[in-house]
């Protein structure tokens, strides 16, 4: 239901942007009165607004399309709802666009198009160039770097909720494996102090049973006392071995290396292996001996098959364990069957480790993959430290997202800035060319005469016309037949608030009336 009235809002919000900027391209064309502007503009807005949601990219290429109307005379104004259209449309596709890539790509063809149609097809040449170069930059591109960096700020936004909801989760599972520590203490407590009563009842039982002066029916007792008791022992195993959840029922608290390597083998890994734990303290052998222990269960989990080789070296100051995989191709048909791994063994591991005073390394190695640990004799716990835990997915996402709104920010504001120097700096260098190629002398405009040959009066001209030129001043066209006029500098300065022009007009090929006018102070 809320997704239905979303859907409705979407639609009328779509249509009242329509009406909005229909409303504009009518208002704007009233004075020119051009029909083909009206129609124009009304089919960029209906384009554009129609496919925004659902083809970001075309909406944006319908409304770029829509400023290549700028350089032509629609009764001499620049097409304002052109702007309007194409800020709106702008930001919308970098707000939708999934890729910034085809916006650029249709942003560019239209660059490439429009500054050369403005600049030789426009009536006012170097004005158009610069209306169109003005609002691709100011119109187009920065809406929608814009729309770009609101989007990536709102996946930013979201990818922290994500992030949150990973910290509730692993808040968690950190009060579950909490409880399941304390669990394990209580079995190991059971274990070790009934499980001693136990054994001794048997033992006690036994000696009883062999005892001399005892009828058959005491013997019997006591041979039953001693039953009970090792059945008990065996249950108490049974009991420990539901209250823990987390692991199979308690094995021995020092493990023997060499018997572990033993059972790994039987079960089908292929092991290399070096063993030397000699005079080694009960904490850190204990220690060595769940790293080899984890790594093996790594192996045998994610990449059976694969050749294992275990070292393990002691000096008189420390103990050196490493457990190395070789590169492995993975079966056809996916990983073992089994509980998914969460990495919950390697952070119990590192917490082992780290209590023993030592510091352990996991990750890949030449293709595979290795678990190594470097455990000092005699040394101190050592402290927690945030290097230790391994970034999570979501921490490395957020990461990211926030480094893609930095920089989305930096190219809303950068580029834009930086592309209109660029234009500025090479649309000044073609207004000073043409601006110094353009210039009449005053001693050749003074000695040309009404009446001369326009072929008798080009040797004298300058190879280009004056493309800026004042735009109030100019004297009435000669009332004759085909006349043309050309246009050139008076020669006066650039920085000069006299901004003069000399006007040739030809009909016939002769020359036919010859001015100067200006704007400005004279």
């Amino acid at each position: 239901m809320r997704e239905v009235t979303k859907r409705k809002w979407r639609v009328v919000l779509d249509v009242a942007l329509g009406l909005f900027l229909a409303f504009v391209v009518a208002t704007g064309t009233v004075e020119s009165g051009s029909y083909w502007e009206l129609a124009g503009g009304l089919a960029v807005v209906t384009g554009s607004v129609a496919t925004a949601r659902r083809y970001p990219v075309v909406s944006l290429g319908i409304a770029l399309a829509g400023a290549l109307a700028v350089p032509f005379p629609y009764g001499n104004h620049v097409p304002v709802w052109v702007v309007f259209v194409l800020v709106a449309m702008a930001y919308q596709a970098g707000l939708r666009m999934d890729r910034a890539r085809p916006g650029v790509l249709i942003g560019v063809a239209v660059t490439v198009l429009g500054l050369p149609l403005a600049l030789f097809a426009g009536p006012d040449g170097l004005g158009d160039w610069a209306a169109m170069v003005a609002i691709l930059v100011f119109a187009g591109l920065s809406p929608w770097l814009l729309g770009r960096y609101v989007r990536v700020r709102g996946e930013l936004a979201r990818t922290g909720w994500r992030r949150a909801e990973e910290m509730e989760s692993r808040q968690w599972l950190v009060a579950e494996q909490a409880r399941l520590r304390e669990r394990a203490r209580i079995a190991s407590d059971m274990h070790d102090s009934l499980g001693h009563e136990l054994s001794l009842i048997a033992v006690r039982a036994a000696a009883l049973e062999v005892a001399g002066g005892l009828g058959d029916t005491q013997r019997d007792a006591a041979a039953q006392l001693r039953t009970s008791a090792a059945a008990a022992t065996e249950r108490l195993r049974e009991i420990i071995g539901v209250l823990r959840e987390d692991a199979a029922p308690v094995e021995p608290v020092q493990g023997d290396l060499g018997e572990l390597i033993v059972r790994a083998r039987a079960s089908g890994l292929l092991i290399e292996s070096t063993v030397d734990t000699a005079e080694v303290p009960p904490m850190v052998a204990r220690a060595a001996y769940r790293v080899v222990q984890e790594g093996l269960t790594n192996v045998a989990k994610h990449a059976p098959g694969a050749a294992v080789t275990v070292r393990v070296t002691s000096t008189g100051a420390r103990t050196d364990v490493s457990v190395v995989n070789a590169a492995w191709d993975k079966p056809p048909a996916g990983p073992l069957p089994g509980v998914a791994s969460g990495h919950v063994g390697l952070i119990g591991l590192r917490e082992r480790v780290r209590l023993a005073g030592g510091t352990l390394r996991a990750g890949p190695h030449e293709g595979g993959f290795a678990v190594t640990a470097t455990l000092p004799h005699g040394a101190a716990p050592v402290a927690a430290s945030d290097d230790d835990v391994e970034l999570s997915t979501s921490a490395r996402a957020l990461e990211l997202a926030r480094r893609d709104v930095r920089r989305s920010l930096i190219q809303a504001v950068a580029v834009p800035l930086a592309l209109f120097g660029v234009v500025l700096a090479a649309g000044g260098i073609v207004f000073l060319y043409e601006w110094n190629f353009s210039e009449l002398p005053g001693a050749v405009y003074d000695g040309l005469r009404i009446g001369q040959s326009r072929t008798e009066v080009a040797p004298r001209l300058p190879e280009r016309q004056r493309i800026a030129r004042p735009v109030r001043g100019e004297p009435p066209l000669p009332p004759v037949p085909g006349v043309a006029c050309e246009y050139y500098g008076t020669g006066r300065s650039w920085l000069d608030s006299d901004y003069a022009a000399y006007r040739l007009c030809f009909a016939d090929g002769k020359l036919v009336a010859k001015d100067r006018f200006a704007e400005g102070a004279s």
